[in-house]
């Protein structure tokens, strides 16, 4: 499309020529009918050289007669221009033969389900929602309006799942909480009968999984984000718009508040609470609720200013422990020097 026509659709002000825009890249890799952009100034010299069709930059960076979008924002613009241009997965628009689903399922006549699909009894499922090769979905479950569950993927009985959800490849949606009661003859395990529910906008990453409830539900708030390989406990709630990176862990029963950043390989205990904007940083562990707004690193976690002056200060242990074995060699030498004068 041509660049006022993109310029347009983004609410955004065009400076230089006008050109046609086909694609996207990155600043080194752009050709001449690409869109580009630059966000983080550091990365302003790339822009000299680079052979992209047009940017999308603040103000302040758009220099010479190259051809710009002009944004306060410039990722989130950018992001959304590659929607334009990105291509859908997927090639099937109908319900499969060669799908089993259960005839007192209920599927929307404007939803795909692709071959080799199951879908189990009292199911229903909206318009506009794509179900991929392999993906097994339970009895009573229910799968709202344009979501997109892709290949390989498990969603257990009882699932509730709203508007616009997208599940990658792999996940587990569902699959039994980890409950056992102690006995003198060993492990006896705690049936896990409550379900798992995810509000709207939610994306749920491949190989996530997310157990059921014991007793209740298991929540994953509107528009949360969730990433790869997350594992999240029975009985947790997650609040809205939560970032959830690669490799989090969440024990049963603790809740997380709105707005929560848990970084890659963040481990929390459970029943705690973790309050509304508290981050935390990558491969740390929570052992105790944090309230609103904390910032927290380390292991244990702390608040996240002691955390770096502690990995400052540990950084410096090894030539404390020398001057302290010096310190307290001399020191054994004046005490020998001292009963020699007695």
């Amino acid at each position: 499309m041509l660049l006022s026509d993109l310029a347009s659709r983004l609410n955004l002000e065009r400076s230089g020529p006008d050109v046609e825009i086909s694609g996207v890249g990155t600043l080194e890799e752009a050709g001449p009918e690409d869109l580009s952009f630059l966000a983080n100034p550091k990365y302003k010299t790339q822009l000299r050289h680079t052979k992209a069709g047009a940017v999308i930059t603040a103000p302040e960076n758009a220099e010479g007669d190259r051809s710009f979008l002009l944004s306060s924002r410039p990722y989130l613009d950018f992001a959304r221009a590659v929607r334009m241009f990105a291509r859908t997965q997927g090639f099937y628009s109908a319900q499969s033969e060669q799908a089993y689903i259960h005839p007192e399922a209920e599927i929307h006549d404007q939803a795909s389900v692709y071959p080799l699909a199951c879908i189990g009894k009292g199911t229903s499922i909206g318009s506009g929602t794509s179900v991929f090769a392999s993906v097994y979905i339970g009895e009573n479950c229910s799968i709202g309006k344009n979501c997109t569950i892709y290949p390989g993927v498990n969603i257990m009985a009882g699932t509730v799942i709203k508007d616009n959800v997208l599940i990658h490849a792999g996940a587990v949606i569902g699959s039994d909480g980890f409950g056992f009661a102690q006995d003198m003859g060993g492990m006896e395990k705690f049936p896990q009968v409550g379900r798992v529910r995810v509000e709207e906008d939610v994306e749920i990453g491949a190989n996530t999984s997310i157990d059921r409830a014991a007793l209740g539900e298991t929540v994953i708030g509107r528009g949360t984000k969730i990433d790869n390989l997350v594992q999240i406990g029975h009985n947790v709630h997650i609040g809205e718009n939560c970032i959830i990176v690669s490799q989090v862990g969440i024990a049963g029963s603790t809740r997380v508040g709105n707005g929560v950043v848990l970084a890659g390989q963040v481990g929390v205990a459970g029943h705690l609470n973790i309050g509304d904007k508290c981050r935390v940083a990558a491969k740390s562990g929570v052992g105790k609720s944090a309230p609103e707004g904390t910032d927290l690193g380390g292991i244990p976690a702390v608040e996240h200013s002691r955390f770096l002056k502690n990995s400052v200060a540990l950084n410096k242990l090894p030539g404390l422990l020398r001057e302290m074995k010096k310190m307290q060699h001399e020191l054994s030498e004046l005490k020998q020097h001292m009963h020699g004068e007695e």
